[in-house]
């Protein structure tokens, strides 16, 4: 291009936000984006499992284009209606008796907001996260986060009082076990840091990803979620769902935490909330929420009023179209399906996944002749390869994981049986293609 907007960029923005490709987008619609050079893509990122009805949804849009002519920021100086109607219609959709908001702008921000209410409502500091754990950038959150160190990097010292326990994660177990013959180690050593590290009466809140999200897309034993709900509640600690990447039907239901059979106490929700309008919001009970006096917490554009027209539109276009039975439906094919390549594929370590929330990690193999086997090692330099070839052949898959081994198969819950069999067509031509 002679306008070489790459180049441009590149001159006004900080190298610290990172992007996954080079592509410069002309246009996006449903699954599909168009580059500039006239190329088509399937997206297989939904903008980060954030555009889960497909970009440019024509009900958000219109719904938009209607909030634009009555207001389009408040400050917390004015009620409007977008905002109310919104969390009516949210209150219809989140599990047990969470039905109080406060609205905010990204995920990150969420988790500020879901730390300071569990200080605030139960008077104790200790906030205990997970190791492997994603919950955004911003001080507060970071803390949190340890997805990988270089997210913390330069950044000490950071938020006191965070203490960390070994995520469910059973192909990668932190404590060494073998998922066939554990009987949850890790939960135990959970209850051990609450004998040796802090005491249950300073714990204000256990944070998890009922999922786990940019730290390798794993999904945790049934059984880890519920006894983790009972300890919390025998303690009185708050537990806190973070459901941004997890919510909004990502996982085939509305939110992650309902395929374990659990509610928690504080849910965080955002990303695919409004389908690409920044808007986040921290969900609690009434009990906890007026325990939260006014001024204990605060926002300028939180529950902006167009970002609530676009949710109310995602959630009655959810509902309409059938969206989460068609994620459910689409899912449990494409986990087949990859269950099926992983028996073939010694490369393919792993598949796990719930709804249109998938991740294949891959490992190191022996070729066939030498000796046959895996070596768990992360095979990085072989998901590039495999997410080169994908990008070159009109399919974009993104990756996660703290050896950046694992691809993400999040598209959006619009996809087709059909688009899905394209795309799984591509993913595996591609890693054969890298293979041989």
């Amino acid at each position: 291009m002679p306008d070489n907007l790459i180049t441009r960029a590149k001159k006004l923005f900080t190298p610290a936000l990172a992007f996954h490709t080079d592509i410069i987008v002309k246009k996006a619609q449903g699954l599909y984006v168009e580059a500039a050079d006239g190329k088509r893509y399937m997206d297989f990122s939904s903008g980060l499992a954030t555009t889960n009805i497909g970009h440019c949804p024509p009900e958000v849009i219109k719904a938009v284009k209607r909030q634009l002519d009555e207001i389009i920021h408040s400050g917390c100086i004015f009620r409007y209606h977008s905002e109310i109607e919104f969390a009516e219609k949210l209150k219809e959709i989140t599990p047990g008796k969470l039905d109080m908001f406060f609205f905010s702008n990204s995920g990150a921000e969420a988790v500020e907001g879901a730390i300071k209410l569990a200080r605030f409502v139960t008077k104790r500091q200790g906030i205990i996260a997970y190791t492997g754990a994603f919950h955004g950038r911003t001080m507060g959150a970071v803390s949190l986060t340890a997805s990988t160190a270089k997210y913390r990097q330069n950044y000490h010292p950071l938020l006191p009082s965070i203490f960390r326990a070994p995520y469910p994660y059973c192909y990668r177990c932190f404590l060494g076990q073998n998922p066939d013959t554990c009987s949850m180690d890790c939960f135990g050593y959970l209850k051990k840091m609450l004998r040796h590290e802090i005491n249950p009466d300073e714990t204000a809140a256990v944070i998890i990803e009922p999922v786990l999200g940019e730290g390798g897309y794993a999904v945790p034993p049934l059984n880890y979620l519920k006894e983790l709900r009972k300890l919390c509640a025998e303690y009185g600690i708050l537990l806190i769902a973070d459901e941004i990447q997890t919510g909004f039907g990502r996982t085939g239901k509305w939110f992650a935490c309902e395929h374990f059979g659990i509610v928690p106490d504080i849910m965080t929700i955002a990303k695919g909330i409004a389908s690409g309008f920044p808007l986040s919001a921290v969900v609690s009970t009434k009990t906890i929420m007026f325990k939260w006096p006014p001024g204990a917490h605060g926002t300028t554009f939180g529950g902006n009023p167009v970002s609530c027209a676009a949710g109310i539109a995602t959630i009655e276009t959810i509902v309409k179209h059938g969206l989460l039975e068609n994620a459910s439906r689409v899912g449990d094919y494409a986990l087949k399906r990859l269950i099926g390549m992983h028996k073939k594929y010694p490369v393919m370590g792993d598949v796990r996944g719930l709804g249109l929330m998938i991740g294949i990690e891959f490992v190191k193999h022996v070729p066939s002749g030498i000796k046959t086997g895996k070596d768990k090692s992360p095979d990085r330099e072989f998901l590039k390869k495999v997410l080169n070839k994908c990008h070159k052949n009109g399919l974009i898959l993104i990756e996660c994981g703290i050896d950046k081994n694992i691809i993400r198969f999040m598209p959006p819950l619009i996809t087709t049986m059909e688009e899905m069999e394209k795309a799984l067509e591509i993913f595996e031509k591609a890693m054969v293609k890298t293979l041989s």
